[in-house]
């Protein structure tokens, strides 16, 4: 079986974490070698620029700065994590990737979408995911399970104005990437969004 590289998106509080761990456990109970991953992050080099990213200290970031090392942890990210498991005909399962830059720099951070695109080109160098599952959930019920976290990152402490322009920026992706999204409704209790999540993943298993 050739590698698939499957993403789960969602705004704050959709539960991407808590799901992808339970369909990467089930997946490799049913035999498939998967890796788990995320964004930013995953590898060294990204992690210590999403440390940069979301250090709550550092409030005077600027918007095209923060897109730009999104940007960089995510070619890193591919180069070093990614593309060996795909190669070895592994199942990908990465917490975010190119949207969230899309909803939260293009349209949280009001920087466009199309710029935001753009900057991500030359990163990805044309990989887009196979699939990617979106968790869909209202931004303030998203928030309300966030708000008791021990730690907030500095996005987590962005204005509720911030989080309404995400969602936005979401819509737009669902619209214009509707032919590898498929929306999942995370509002539903954990073991059956679990399970919608893996029927999607079967299906393009199977398919």
């Amino acid at each position: 079986m050739k590698g698939l590289f499957i993403t789960f998106e969602g705004p704050d509080g959709s539960g991407k974490t808590t799901i992808a761990t339970r369909v990467v456990e089930e997946l490799k109970k049913r035999g498939f070698e998967v890796v788990h991953t995320r964004e930013p992050g995953g590898i060294d080099i990204a992690e210590q620029i999403r440390n940069v990213i979301l250090d709550p200290k550092n409030t005077r970031m600027d918007g095209k700065t923060e897109a730009l090392l999104y940007a960089a942890s995510r070619r890193q990210h591919l180069v070093e994590r990614v593309y060996p498991a795909l190669n070895n005909g592994q199942i990908v399962i990465c917490e975010r990737f190119l949207d969230s830059s899309l909803a939260y720099q293009g349209y949280g951070r009001q920087l466009g979408f199309d710029e935001i695109l753009s900057i991500n080109a030359f990163a990805i160098d044309g990989t887009y995911p196979d699939k990617t599952i979106y968790l869909a959930i209202d931004e303030e019920k998203g928030l309300e399970r966030i708000k008791d976290r021990s730690f907030k990152d500095r996005l987590d402490k962005e204005s509720i104005d911030f989080h309404h322009r995400v969602s936005e920026g979401y819509q737009e992706v669902l619209r214009r990437f509707s032919d590898r999204i498929c929306i999942i409704d995370a509002s539903n209790d954990i073991e059956t969004v679990t399970s919608d999540c893996l029927n999607v993943i079967m299906g393009l298993i199977n398919g």
